[in-house]
């Protein structure tokens, strides 16, 4: 029984892992072009893209789901045909909300002088982001940043919310018929996972810290 359950929690653990990994290589790119959105001079955008993403950080992530998953089929007859995509969807529209603004705070931490510095020496504004500001930025925004991605783990549960088998509901299904166990026995997963991920972020930390921040 116990190499059953284990091997139907790490079917649903795979799910979990493709959720949390196409999540976080779509949502970081996002979220970067969101925060320059918010930052942006010109008006219409910051205001649009500051609605954004208050509306998206306002509302449980659940309901965003239900939303992108229910509402093409009543509202427009076009039924979504995919659980796994709608998921993606609501997850990566989530979280470059959250990723926009841990980007736009680490961007705006950086002191214009250094922007000067870099115009001084000749530099374009392209030069100065990617060469100086950058890692900066990056040592900045990496414990705000590890914080979300490890919460983004966890969140991958919600997806049962539509009959995604993942980890949880694997386990729930166990739990269907008598047995509790394999419901706790899950969350041994989720802490090796986040385990593995707090020593991954505290190794680039380390490698990150010859930037003092003042």
């Amino acid at each position: 029984m116990f190499a059953e359950v284990t091997l139907k929690l790490f079917s649903g653990f795979g799910v979990t892992c493709l959720l949390f990994l196409l999540t976080l290589v779509m949502s970081l790119p996002l979220g970067l072009i969101v925060s320059f959105g918010s930052m942006t001079k010109f008006k219409p955008i910051k205001l649009l893209t500051r609605a954004f993403v208050w509306v998206i950080r306002g509302t449980p992530l659940m309901l965003q789901l239900i939303v992108v998953f229910y509402v093409p089929g009543l509202v427009f007859n076009h039924p979504m045909q995919s659980r796994i995509t709608a998921v993606l969807i609501a997850f990566v529209i989530n979280y470059s909300a959250y990723f926009s603004e841990i980007f736009r705070g680490g961007i705006e931490s950086i002191s214009k002088g250094q922007y000067e510095a870099g115009q001084v020496l000749g530099m374009t504004k392209t030069q100065i982001f990617f060469n100086v500001v950058l890692l900066q930025i990056i040592k900045r925004i990496l414990a705000p940043m590890s914080n979300e991605i490890i919460t983004l783990v966890k969140d991958t549960s919600l997806a049962r919310t539509i009959a995604v088998t993942e980890l949880i509901r694997e386990a729930q299904n166990f739990v269907s018929v008598g047995l509790i166990w394999p419901l706790f026995y899950s969350g041994v997963f989720y802490l090796v996972f986040c385990g593995l991920l707090t020593l991954l972020f505290g190794y680039i930390e380390k490698k990150l810290s010859y930037f003092r921040i003042m």
